[in-house]
């Protein structure tokens, strides 16, 4: 497979190796279980290969996708050998990543217009806020202008929050009181960066609702008025998902593809836990690109997505 002979960034290589250290350790220990003692590929196999890629957190849906590859490439191969069992896997987790448009990159790019609005969703809790620093810091050290808007003001901390990764990473911040209404923060922000002729526009939002507007309504009408500012904003809606809840983040996604349009999903909190292999269900199931990933706790640590690292990190 062609991802084998890709050459990767180093230092970014080692963040994401060591990041998903625990997630790599647990899945090679439970598929050296899985066929122990075994040969060749059979059905005892592939049903321990099953019960593996479900309790890693790939999702049932796409283990299936998975299996079914695995069971056709016996058929034609006629002898599978279990040795080469890591070496397919590979391969057919690549494949089917590769049939997501992912948009690889190797770092953070320019934007193709400006200024780029990013409008950022999640659920509290799932490190929303510092994948929006950690962004402003990435896009800032390109050279960018970036403009952050403080559009959670349903909870006082998140405004408080977000005020300190503006300060630490030196940019500017929209913001009004909390209770303010959302939407106004987003023209007031976007209004703000064409005045300013910034490059890129991240705007935070509530994870949740204090109060009983439908989060739906709210982002729709958040978009809505941003597109009185300019016509295609926004460019694109990241939802934010903590990897270390596995399933949960399943969930999640399902919620907010249900709320709005997601156009690109960021999973943080990888290098805490064994259940990287979320990313692989999540990319497969809802068919939107994981654009970036977080593996670490420092600046550098979220990263631009690419699946061949991911897949070669997951089976080292």
């Amino acid at each position: 497979m062609s991802f084998l002979k890709k050459i990767f960034s180093k230092d970014k290589k080692e963040t994401l190796d060591k990041g998903l250290e625990k997630t790599n350790a647990t899945f090679l220990s439970k598929l050296s279980k899985a066929v122990a003692g075994k040969s060749k590929v059979d059905d005892e196999v592939l049903d321990n290969l099953e019960n593996v890629l479900v309790s890693s957190d790939v999702g049932v849906s796409t283990t299936i996708k998975v299996i079914n590859r695995i069971e056709e490439r016996v058929a034609k191969d006629r002898y599978l050998g279990t040795a080469e069992l890591n070496q397919i896997l590979r391969e057919e987790i690549a494949a089917l990543m590769s049939e997501v448009k992912t948009g690889d990159a190797e770092d953070f790019g320019v934007p193709a217009k400006k200024p780029y609005v990013i409008m950022v969703v999640g659920v509290n809790g799932v490190g929303k806020t510092t994948t929006i620093g950690k962004l402003a810091y990435q896009f800032k050290k390109k050279g960018l202008k970036v403009v952050l808007g403080a559009g959670d003001t349903f909870r006082a901390a998140a405004i408080e929050q977000l005020q300190i990764w503006a300060d630490r990473v030196d940019v500017p911040i929209i913001k009004q009181k909390m209770g303010s209404d959302p939407a106004s923060v987003a023209f007031d922000t976007v209004s703000s960066a064409v005045k300013m002729d910034a490059d890129v526009v991240i705007i935070d939002t509530a994870g949740r609702l204090h109060n009983k507007v439908n989060l739906m309504n709210e982002l729709t009408k958040i978009k809505r008025v941003m597109k009185k500012v300019i016509d295609d904003a926004p460019d694109e809606v990241l939802l934010v998902l903590d990897g270390s809840t596995g399933q949960n983040a399943f969930e999640q996604a399902k919620q907010f593809t249900a709320a709005t349009e997601v156009t690109s999903l960021a999973v943080t909190k990888l290098d805490g836990t064994a259940k990287g292999g979320v990313v692989i269900g999540i990319s497969d199931q809802f068919q939107i690109p994981v654009k970036y990933i977080g593996v670490g706790e420092g600046l550098e640590d979220l990263q631009v997505f690419n699946k061949y690292e991911f897949v070669d990190s997951f089976f080292k």
